[in-house]
């Protein structure tokens, strides 16, 4: 593995062709290898604890380090400016474990009124259910939020773009009003990645990813990822990662170790496909509205232009009766595949009902909240994850089924 320190000054895309990443010593091999072995060997007074391992500590079993993943968290800490990276078995698994570390009994965290939805059940149950007092609040505003601090306020948890409304946060804000507090600020990333917005550049502490969807780009291997400085990543990994167990597969950092090396590339497509695929409904009939960070129609253009320097491949559209063009999208559409998930090189469409999402992930406090979503959303939306075909194709696809 190569010094990340020869990349600092490196484009994105060197960063994620090389970065973690070099030739076999012993065999020569240029693409970097699995290392599927669980265990390691060692020496004979190598400890049976990880209270005693270092960071630099030789390989002893799979899941306190190894090699293919540690290579992963390289690549990864390069193309986010990070110090360090933690890797996990998927992109909840990153989020739950930052949850778990940060956060005790007495303690107080804000999160995103709307994230993803397993991260907001788990924050309207599970996380409460330990005696962490938990307050939901729209993050797009930074005076609701800086409203909502308390004294044992911990953490703040936004999520920009957030899944699924395509509402962003500004980072910077917020970071100030978390660090006046002496709270923590995490950013899920995952909808804008490292193509779009750094946001440990930004002020915030510690930056999330679902690898599954963009970072990996093909839609075969689940993984996530925790980022930031090593004062905050190395407790992280030594004393809740490695404990909970959520460790990453060597044969999953591998495919998404290959997938990342095109990551800027195909960033690039899913920007230009998104953009051509969001005017060509926003002037259809048959759509009611668009969002998209890039459309100058989304409400927070200005922002996104400030903070994303890719507008990503995420579009949602809101239509008449909704339920009707779902099952004509799942039966009618050819290339875009009718199915959930994200960021992948196929194109990916799902319908989300407003009125079950707000049953069951979604709880909002405040009529301003509400209106924020029934703005963003309607009765529901369609969420469009557009991939890397040709547009004019994925614009047939689409016509054809509304007209």
């Amino acid at each position: 593995m190569k010094d990340n320190d020869l990349f600092k000054n490196a484009g994105d895309r060197t960063k994620a062709v090389h970065a973690g990443e070099a030739p076999d010593k012993v065999t020569g091999a240029s693409s970097p290898n699995i290392v599927m072995s669980t265990t390691f060997i060692t020496d004979a007074d190598a400890g049976f604890s990880v209270e005693g391992m270092e960071e630099e500590s030789p390989y002893l079993y799979t899941r306190w380090g190894n090699p293919t993943v540690r290579q992963l968290e390289e690549k990864l800490s390069a193309l986010e400016n990070a110090e360090a990276a933690v890797a996990f078995a998927s992109g909840m698994d990153a989020a739950s474990a930052l949850l778990f570390h940060t956060l005790k009994s007495g303690d107080h965290a804000i999160i995103s009124d709307v994230a993803y939805a397993a991260l907001s059940e788990i924050t309207n149950e599970m996380i409460p259910d330990l005696g962490i007092e938990i307050t939901k609040v729209n993050t797009s505003d930074p005076e609701a939020v800086r409203k909502a601090i308390r004294p044992n306020t911990k953490l703040i948890y936004a999520e920009t773009p957030c899944n699924p409304l395509l509402r962003l946060t500004d980072i910077e804000a917020i970071a100030v009003i978390a660090h006046e507090a002496g709270a923590k600020l995490a950013v899920d990333s995952t909808f804008a990645t490292p193509a779009a917005t750094k946001p440990l550049e930004l002020g915030a502490d510690y930056v999330i990813h679902s690898l599954t969807k963009y970072l990996g780009g093909h839609g075969d291997a689940l993984g996530g990822a925790v980022l930031g400085k090593k004062e905050d990543i190395i407790p992280l990994r030594k004393k809740t990662a490695i404990r909970l167990g959520g460790s990453l597969s060597p044969f999953n950092a591998w495919l998404i170790l290959r997938g990342m090396a095109t990551f800027p590339i195909r960033m690039r497509v899913h920007e230009e496909n998104a953009l051509k695929v969001a005017s060509f409904l926003e002037n259809h009939p048959a759509v009611k509205r668009v969002i998209y960070p890039g459309l100058p129609s989304h409400p927070q253009h200005e922002l996104a232009k400030k903070q994303m320097k890719n507008y990503s491949g995420m579009i949602t559209f809101q239509t008449e009766d909704p339920k009707k063009l779902a099952a004509k999208f799942a039966s009618g559409l050819h290339i875009i595949h009718y199915a959930v998930s994200l960021g992948h090189h196929r194109s990916l469409i799902f319908y989300l009902n407003s009125q079950d999402l707000k049953s069951s992930s979604f709880h909002f406090d405040t009529e301003k909240q509400e209106d924020s979503w029934n703005e963003f959303a309607g009765e529901g939306i369609f969420r469009l994850s557009v991939g890397l075909e040709d547009a004019d194709d994925l614009i047939n696809d689409l016509k054809n089924v509304l007209e």
